[in-house]
């Protein structure tokens, strides 16, 4: 799904403007017919044009939204702060508010500041192609006006607007798609919804059936019937939920919003597309249709302390990473209790919105890296005989490494806004090597455009760059006599973080990487890694030297160094890392780094 070489007048030029401030669809991307939003830099995708699953599959980037009841929270009870996702401090793990006094809250939720047209403005400012809004989360209260249960925004709040309706109108006027978040198994305040009271109001057992035929049926018919077209709606946390209940919620969907697309949480593979986890960014290319949800942030709903913003540089490294494994991006904002958006968070959007402007032909409508990995430098998308590369650590010899390219390349540019000059570069055996200039035309990311005669063939094995660090993650490597499996945990509740580690070492046991050497030399290695106390760590080359270091170790993942290790001549090598002495069953290996001793 998912630059022509600069001679240094245009790279000054580019650097003085900084200083000073999967399938061809028709009308998705006109650099034509620019709209004055975006002055000269808009890419017309408009909403109501769009076949089923269009903007999904072609735009690759989009807004995600956490608003509700407990915004104007912010993670603060009773004077006490709960870190951790905002959207669950109702919950027992959190701050576990009584339901009584939850729905309380709503005669005090006013938000006078939500402005449906400034944040549609800032999601098309930003280059994200569609929105989803949280129409009801667990906590069970409703986003919209709804008939099915009381609860809700116009019913149960002094301000009685219904903000679903100036969003979805919002989004049409700048040609955004529209969709909503719709928690479908759990609901904490109604009873008999997934970890929600066990009895109704008269004290009689309340059953899943229903919370099913009285609420969820009934607010899934609304928001798929009073918004006028939608693009998603986006189930979550299915839990146990039997199959007949989520055929009937899709089977609901696709009848009232034939055009829509039904997320991969609904349940039991019943998705129209995979969901990977929370702030999940693949490191490989992945098959079929899916998508990354991410934050801006730490917490998806306003958190009061939550300061730990995304940089501009950050989002494209995320946004172009899933784009270029073959995905979509969807980023989320929360906005705070009276709906307005916290500034920094605005203006990191909008800052790596202007790069997108700048070139789109990296994001909407390209498909994955034929690498089918992130190269030392940054990453590659492509669409049919053309690649654009985003370098985010530019070489400072003047000498970039395409490696292992079969064909020539018929056209090299380095893209600088709307201008392009053409590169020169050379083929070093299997590799090309292109020409630029020393220093990198774009602070956040430089582009690079090759344009091949025919679709190039590559051979996607790892490569150690004569440059940037090269990073080998234990999910690339073969392993022998320990184990290698998918670690998720929490840094604080509900932020999720996800490696693939060895664990389970022995004195015998090897974990081990083919990779090419593409400039000959020394290079120096480092560990990253957790486990406990000190630990003895060998990293050598098969049939080659091998280098032995003894560091501490800590119980999360810090990057420690070995020493150096030297590949006698260019060409392909296997290396290897083993745990020789200390307590290494306890030892959890991430990534090997590679750095370039010059």
């Amino acid at each position: 799904m998912r630059f022509s070489v600069l001679v240094f007048v245009l790279v000054t030029i580019c650097s003085v403007r900084f200083i000073h401030e999967n399938k061809a669809a028709e009308n998705v991307i006109d650099q034509q017919s620019m709209d004055s939003l975006w002055g000269a830099r808009v890419i017309k995708l408009r909403a109501e044009n769009a076949s089923r699953g269009q903007l999904f599959d072609q735009g690759n980037y989009a807004m995600f939204i956490h608003w509700g009841l407990y915004s104007q929270l912010g993670n603060k009870v009773e004077g006490k702060t709960y870190y951790g996702i905002g959207e669950w401090i109702m919950n027992q793990r959190m701050a576990g508010i009584p339901v009584s006094e939850y729905k309380e809250l709503a005669k005090t939720f006013n938000p006078i500041d939500f402005d449906a047209d400034a944040i549609a403005k800032l999601a098309r400012d930003a280059g994200m192609k569609y929105i989803v809004i949280t129409a009801k989360h667990h906590d069970g209260f409703a986003m919209y006006e709804s008939k099915a249960c009381d609860f809700n925004i116009v019913d149960a709040t002094p301000w009685g607007k219904d903000p679903m309706k100036d969003l979805a109108a919002a989004c049409r006027n700048q040609g955004l798609g529209f969709g909503f978040y719709y928690s479908h198994n759990q609901d904490w305040t109604f009873p008999g919804g997934g970890n929600g009271p066990k009895v109704d109001a008269n004290g009689k057992t309340a059953t899943f059936d229903d919370y099913f035929e009285k609420k969820c049926l009934p607010q899934v018919r609304e928001i798929t019937t009073q918004y006028g077209p939608i693009e998603i709606v986006w189930f979550d946390t299915p839990g146990a939920m039997p199959k007949h209940y989520v055929e009937k919620l899709v089977e609901v969907v696709h009848q009232n919003q034939p055009r829509a697309m039904v997320s991969g949480r609904a349940g039991h593979e019943l998705g129209d597309y995979q969901t990977l986890g929370d702030m999940e960014v693949p490191i490989v290319n992945i098959d079929g249709l899916w998508e990354s949800v991410d934050t801006t942030n730490d917490s998806w709903a306003y958190a009061w302390y939550d300061e730990n913003w995304k940089s501009p540089k950050q989002i494209l490294e995320r946004l172009i990473a899933c784009v270029a494994r073959g995905g979509t991006y969807m980023l989320n904002i929360g906005p705070r209790g009276d709906g307005s958006v916290a500034m920094r968070c605005a203006n990191s959007l909008r800052t790596a919105g202007d790069w997108i402007a700048r070139y789109p032909q990296v994001v909407y409508d390209v498909g994955g890296s034929p690498w089918q990995h992130a190269l030392p430098w940054g990453d590659v998308t492509s669409k049919n005989k053309t690649m654009f590369l985003s370098v985010f650590q530019w070489p400072s010899s003047g000498e970039l490494y395409l490696p292992n390219v079969q064909q020539d390349v018929e056209r090299v540019k380095l893209l600088c806004d709307s201008e392009s000059v053409d590169l020169v570069c050379e083929r070093r055996g299997k590799h090309i090597v292109i020409k630029v200039p020393a220093k990198a035309p774009d602070p956040l990311a430089s582009v690079i455009q090759l344009n091949f005669s025919k679709t190039p063939i590559i051979d996607p094995v790892l490569t150690i760059d004569p440059e940037a660090t090269t990073r080998l993650p234990v999910e690339f490597a073969d392993v022998e006599g320990l184990k290698k499996s998918e670690k998720r945990w929490m840094e604080k509740f509900g932020e999720w973080k996800r490696i693939v580690h060895g664990h389970e070492f022995n004195t015998d046991a090897e974990l081990s990487w083919e990779v090419d050497v593409l400039v000959p030399g020394e290079y120096q290695v480092s560990l990253d890694y957790a486990g406990e106390g000190r630990l003895v760590w060998q990293v050598g080359i098969h049939g080659g030297k091998s280098i032995q270091n003894q560091q501490n170790s800590s119980h999360n993942y810090q990057t420690f160094p070995i020493g150096w290790l030297e590949f006698p001549e260019s060409g392909k090598y296997r290396v290897f890392v083993q745990c020789l002495e200390g307590d290494v069953d306890q030892a959890s290996l991430h990534t090997i780094l590679f750095d370039p001793v010059r």
